[in-house]
């Protein structure tokens, strides 16, 4: 391939792919039962946002969302937060993954350090669904109540999404690699009334035991009435040593049929989390209908999947693609699932099980593809991966590298589907379309149905250059609420308070002229450590409760072309010193406590934290001077309690520059 930079032409779909796409076929169905043609993608990304109320009824028609009772009206008003959507429709979110079940065809497949290749087919899964939704049933939940999940991503825990999500009752999921802290931060907001859990896992090869964990979870969780315990690291651990527990094997021997109750367009489905700059992670609720009605859309028409697709993406549940791999269900696919670490024994290992699996939709962080290229794998040498004709990327920024190094190395002919859109809107913003070219670097559309604008300071629309990403109309997908949020305060906080009425995400955008996406990482201070976001705030009061730190300051220096870098900043206690046993020690509590993707690279001790006049740190500004952007645009020193604060880090700032 010849030199590429950003903005160079890497595909273009054949006339025989353009034919067969889904969205070819949706327009032309537009175009028979509405009368309506469209010249290009765009036109018709403009009549979805125009036309909204159409776009999505549109979409319900083409598609038969299944409703017991029909809506009233698509859509009361275009005002946020608190849209509502398809109001009097009933349904079920398990039931549209499950009306695709095929005989002969695996529902889910699966590997992992601990257990070899396996299928299970879609009778097996209902089959599994049903017993447990009996079992939980027998524990006494019903609709509404809380079931959260301590588990990897093995097919125990989809079959267990599935079938609280039957019943009414709300899901949530940790990954036990997180650390105790971060869960009960978690759960202990919504007051679960079953945690299903394993006894540890495996990863690189090593054995980490989670029991202790599990029971530390459980003692600071009251609400927890039942806990089920899935033997998944040891299949002999000791079940009755976890209070009110019963085995996985047991919850799978209830009899009883599969059922679906109906709920509300907006009834809770799971709650899943995504941290701001202050306070704990938001709790962020998601509805079965918006759900299913916006994953339908993306699957089909952006992701140009068809029943019968093997679609994997390396996650764990604590991610939201996690979720968007279990809605793949929803459009007749077979889950494709590993649980392990990706680069054990080497990098290969997730190509071997694409080629094992025949794998047709392959997904994984933009830091592993980055990965991918600097270690030098060819993933053609690792088994046939002819049948890929996919490549999903997301987490953070695909740099014009990774472009071109999934067209040189995994396939010259197939959709390179970067997406960026996330846990807050459960959904994509800027994606893939599979009739349109693939420009290096460059998120090929803005999705359908999904007014998405980059803003200036002033709330105009920018074209080819970089402002907030916003959302001007609401989506089927938008949280229907925070839980325990007294009046939508932190809700309206999180996205409206930039500009008042428009949904502001926290990251750089451009719009190019064409009408492709690029994203530059994120304009706030949250933590973006290969997909998984954590506030700040979560990261100080692990920092700050050391002994010898009395305050502290972090930054992602995520950016477009750039590897993350987080350094941490402390202010020490009269006498301390920071030494390397102490940096150690504090990158292991974070490691313990919170998540060992979001260990600091590096810690520095400095003489005081920047703030506000009103306190708050200057995480931002401190951000963007060490991007490279000049003192004197990125604050205002009279709205500093201490502008003296910030010598140290232009000198740190231009040191960093140099060396670069």
């Amino acid at each position: 391939m010849t030199h590429v930079t950003e903005g160079t032409l890497l595909w273009q779909p054949s006339p025989e792919r353009l034919e067969r796409a889904r969205l070819t076929a949706y327009m032309a169905w537009l175009e028979q039962t509405r009368g309506l043609r469209f010249a290009d993608y765009n036109a018709l990304w403009q009549w979805s946002v125009d036309e909204l109320e159409a776009f999505w009824q549109s979409i319900w028609e083409y598609y038969a969302i299944s409703s017991s009772t029909p809506y009233r009206q698509v859509l009361k008003a275009r005002t946020m937060p608190r849209t509502v959507w398809f109001e009097g429709a009933r349904l079920n979110y398990a039931e549209h993954a499950l009306r695709h079940a095929a005989p002969g065809r695996p529902a889910i497949i699966f590997e992992s350090e601990l257990r070899p290749y396996g299928e299970i087919g879609w009778d097996d899964l209902k089959a599994r669904v049903a017993a447990l939704a009996n079992t939980l049933k027998g524990m006494g939940v019903v609709e509404g109540d809380r079931v959260v999940a301590y588990m990897p991503n093995i097919p125990q825990t989809i079959v267990a999404l599935l079938a609280v999500a039957s019943l009414g009752a709300i899901w949530s999921s940790a990954s036990p690699d997180m650390g105790h802290v971060s869960v009960i931060d978690r759960f202990r907001q919504i007051e679960p009334k079953v945690l299903i859990a394993v006894d540890g896992y495996r990863y690189g090869g090593r054995d980490f035991d989670r029991s202790g964990i599990v029971r530390e979870i459980l003692a600071a969780l009251p609400s927890v009435q039942k806990t089920i315990v899935v033997p998944y690291l040891d299949e002999g651990v000791d079940v009755a040593s976890f209070p009110n527990a019963i085995s996985w094997d047991t919850a799978m021997r209830t009899p009883g049929p599969l059922e679906f109750v109906q709920v509300p367009f907006d009834h809770p489905l799971w709650v899943v989390y995504s941290s701001g700059t202050t306070g704990m992670p938001k709790p962020i609720v998601h509805g079965h209908g918006g759900t299913v009605i916006e994953c339908i859309k993306h699957n089909d028409l952006h992701l140009d999947l068809v029943p019968g697709d093997r679609f994997f993406w390396y996650s764990s549940t604590n991610w939201i693609i996690w979720n968007l791999l279990c809605n793949t269900m929803l459009s007749g696919c077979t889950v494709v699932q590993y649980d392990g670490n990706p680069g054990h024994p080497d990098m290969g290992t997730l190509w071997k099980f694409a080629a094992r699996s025949r794998t047709d939709v392959f997904g994984a962080s933009a830091a592993y593809i980055a990965q991918c290229l600097k270690s030098g794998v060819e993933p053609r040498e690792h088994g046939d991966i002819s049948r890929i004709r996919t490549v999903c990327s997301s987490g953070s920024p695909l740099p014009v590298e990774g472009y071109r190094w999934v067209y040189e190395h995994v396939n010259a002919d197939l959709l390179l589907a970067s997406i960026s859109g996330g846990t807050d809107p459960g959904a994509a913003f800027v994606g893939a379309c599979p009739i349109l070219p693939q420009f290096a670097g460059e998120m090929q559309c803005r999705c359908l149905g999904v007014a998405v604008h980059a803003f200036d300071d002033a709330g105009k629309s920018l074209i080819d250059e970089v402002g907030e990403l916003v959302c001007t109309l609401p989506m089927p997908s938008f949280p229907l609420y925070f839980w325990n949020d007294t009046d939508d305060k932190r809700y309206r906080e999180s996205y409206f308070e930039m500009y008042p009425g428009v949904w502001r995400h926290g990251d750089w955008l451009k719009i190019t002229p064409r009408g492709g996406a690029i994203i530059y990482g994120r304009s706030d201070s949250t933590i973006n450590r290969y997909g998984i976001r954590m506030g700040s705030a979560e990261i100080y009061r692990v920092v700050e409760d050391v002994a010898e730190v009395q305050d502290s300051l972090v930054v992602d220096l995520e950016y477009l072309g750039r590897e993350s870098w987080m350094p941490l900043f402390i202010v020490l206690k009269p006498g301390a010193t920071l030494d390397d046993a102490l940096k150690e020690r504090i990158k292991g509590r974070i490691r313990k406590d919170l998540s060992g993707r979001h260990v600091p690279n590096d810690v520095f001790a400095i003489p005081e934290v920047p703030r506000t006049l009103n306190g708050k740190k200057l995480e931002v500004p401190i951000k963007r001077l060490l991007l490279g952007e000049p003192l004197e645009k990125v604050v205002n020193r009279d709205s500093m309690s201490n502008p003296g604060s910030l010598a140290w880090f232009v000198k740190f700032a231009a040191e960093r520059a140099a060396r670069a």
